[in-house]
């Protein structure tokens, strides 16, 4: 783990002055967070997974800023915070509603990938991750969902591993998307997904 303290967040005079600055810290994309502490996510991206008895990874979900994550709540010993993009966090105290709100939006995840990974077609699979990505994290238009796989640090590695494809099955989807007009191309970063391709079960 490679992290960088930053200035601690300042509380303005008068307002909660007997409480400590919270710890602010940054780490590079694939380090992992600590786990003993609850982070607010203020810049990039956060993937919280397990592995499965093969050493392969299980995404749970993917967060961004705005969001906070833990590992505190979790059965299981084996979760990681795992920074697809370089990330400043915040150490977080959450309140009974902000756990409640974790719970309800980490269950929602765990159903909605659950779903994404019982598409049986490799290319119907990864489109409908896609428009999940474009839903949650992109700009959605009446059209469609405008997303960039380069903001979020997602490789066709990072993307096969999010499907439970093979690294060469997704480059092969997504050039065949590029050419029947599925994926288009709007510049070096960004791509565009309209609504009459996107999978309508996440759209």
């Amino acid at each position: 783990m490679t992290a960088s303290l930053l200035a601690p967040t300042r509380h303005l005079p008068g307002l909660a002055a007997a409480q400590p600055s919270a710890l602010r810290l940054s780490f590079p994309a694939n380090d992992s967070l600590p786990e003993a502490f609850s982070w607010k996510i203020e810049e990039g991206y956060v993937r919280t997974f397990a592995w499965d008895d093969e050493g392969d990874t299980i995404t749970l979900g993917i967060w961004g800023p705005g969001d906070w994550v833990t590992t505190a709540f979790s059965s299981s010993q084996a979760i990681e915070l795992q920074c697809l993009t370089s990330v400043v966090v915040s150490q977080f105290q959450p309140s009974a509603q902000d756990i409640d709100q974790l719970l309800r939006r980490q269950i929602q995840n765990l159903e909605e990938i659950f779903q994404l990974n019982r598409i049986r077609s490799a290319d119907q699979r990864l489109l409908a991750v896609l428009t999940w990505i474009g839903r949650r994290f992109g700009q959605v238009s009446a059209t469609g969902y405008r997303l960039s796989l380069k903001e979020l640090n997602l490789t066709h590695q990072s993307l096969a591993e999010l499907c439970g494809l093979t690294r060469v099955t997704v480059t092969k989807a997504l050039s065949r998307y590029r050419e029947i007009g599925t994926l288009q191309k709007l510049s070096t970063e960004d791509w565009f997904i309209p609504k009459s391709s996107s999978y309508p079960a996440f759209a």
